[in-house]
């Protein structure tokens, strides 16, 4: 029997990987088994126990450390991934493991795929994002793979940059697309609702540190704090930070300002189905998560994103971008509400797919798996300059 193991660690990852599990459920029989592998903060209480959340057959618990205040603990974490997962891989021998991004665990985890020949299928390789650790990580993960599943023309071109042979690297578009026109699919006052408030205006918010930064970030939260306050007509609905170095911090300061704005609310999660149905009827997105790139654009919803976390990702016109001051995000978001740019982002098409990705995804994976004719002795793939350099 072959057998295709999917891991996902955050509450962000496995919405994105969701509709891939579901499309592999489908192909299971007595010649191939799909294992979903949960690890992370799906795992931990103070980061909402996002395993409650995951609507599927569970085959694996793996847990492991994931307190991410300095920089050890980020080593540390990735430590105690890449020894749990050798084991795992060295006991189960999978076909493939599915890998989605960029998160320093999943590096630990490709690693031990590595360090076992067990062929990784990356998910989300070749975009670029310049303020954050992750650009290094997904490129590194990129070398690790075998296969890969990009979201966008521009990221195909990127891993092909990186010496992976075309005829191994797929655009089948984001499966967040998949998402929105099939699991957003909450009413306004449901959603609304669900989370203890009437019909209002509301924005969601995500704020992630910037992790090549490395400074303090408290002085980010206050800014983006002041800049909520000068807009007490609207609601802001907060999801907490991930678990890089400083978002526990960044929780912490929600958590007491939440204590003294009447329009601030703070979730750790809110699910995948209810985070996007909010998405869809929100005023705009504010923040510095990846979901207001590819997702938000989708909805015809205007993002504000700030500072310099997702600099370098593929965007719509429907994004604006401005630096982490009070003032800077205040002008952003009078820009987002006008209705000038309102009409601009009814106007937007996704750089991201048509909403078939998942479906693709598993289709081409278990083709690969079931042929098994997997070469990892990969040869890199030169791209002519075309001039000297």
């Amino acid at each position: 029997m072959k057998k295709i193991a999917v891991v996902t660690a955050t509450r962000a990852e496995y919405g994105l990987l969701s509709p891939v599990i579901k499309a592999l459920r489908q192909y299971e029989c007595d010649r191939i088994k799909v294992d979903l592998i949960v690890t992370g903060t799906h795992l931990t209480e103070s980061y909402g126990l996002t395993i409650r959340e995951i609507d599927d057959r569970i085959d694996y618990k793996i847990p492991i450390s994931v307190k991410s205040d300095t920089e050890k603990d980020i080593s540390a974490n990735q430590a105690d991934a890449l020894v749990r997962f050798t084991d795992l891989f060295v006991a189960e021998r999978f076909d493939a493991v599915i890998l989605l991004g960029d998160r320093y665990e999943t590096l630990a985890i490709a690693a031990a795929a590595g360090n076992t020949r067990t062929p990784v299928f990356h998910l989300c390789g070749g975009d670029t994002t310049e303020g954050a650790l992750d650009e290094w990580i997904r490129h590194s993960i990129t070398k690790i793979s075998y296969l890969h599943f990009v979201t966008n023309i521009d990221s195909q071109k990127r891993v092909i940059q990186l010496g992976e042979c075309p005829d191994r690297v797929f655009n089948y578009g984001s499966t967040s697309i998949d998402n929105i026109l099939t699991v957003a699919n909450m009413s306004k006052e449901e959603a609304l609702h669900s989370i203890g408030l009437s019909d209002c205006k509301y924005a969601v918010c995500t704020y992630h540190p910037v992790t090549m930064e490395g400074n303090g970030v408290d002085e980010q939260i206050k800014e983006f704090l002041r800049a909520i306050n000068q807009f007490n007509e609207i609601e802001f609905i907060v999801t907490k930070s991930n678990a890089d170095q400083g978002g526990a911090r960044i929780n912490d300061l929600l958590d007491e300002a939440e204590k003294t704005m009447p329009n601030l609310h703070v979730f750790t999660s809110l699910g995948v189905r209810r985070y996007l149905s909010l998405m869809k009827y929100s005023a705009f997105v504010l923040g510095n998560s990846s979901s207001g790139i590819i997702e938000t654009p989708a909805f015809h919803v205007p993002t504000v994103n700030i500072g310099d976390r997702q600099r370098g990702r593929l965007q719509s016109e429907s994004i604006i971008n401005c630096q982490p001051d009070t003032a800077s995000i205040a002008e952003a978001i009078h820009t987002a509400l006008s209705p000038e740019h309102k009409e601009i982002c009814r106007q937007v098409v996704s750089p991201y797919g048509d909403g078939n990705a998942a479906v693709k995804i598993a289709e081409k994976a278990i083709d690969v798996v079931m042929k098994g004719n997997i070469d990892l002795k990969k040869k890199f793939y030169d791209v002519s300059f075309g001039g000297k350099i």
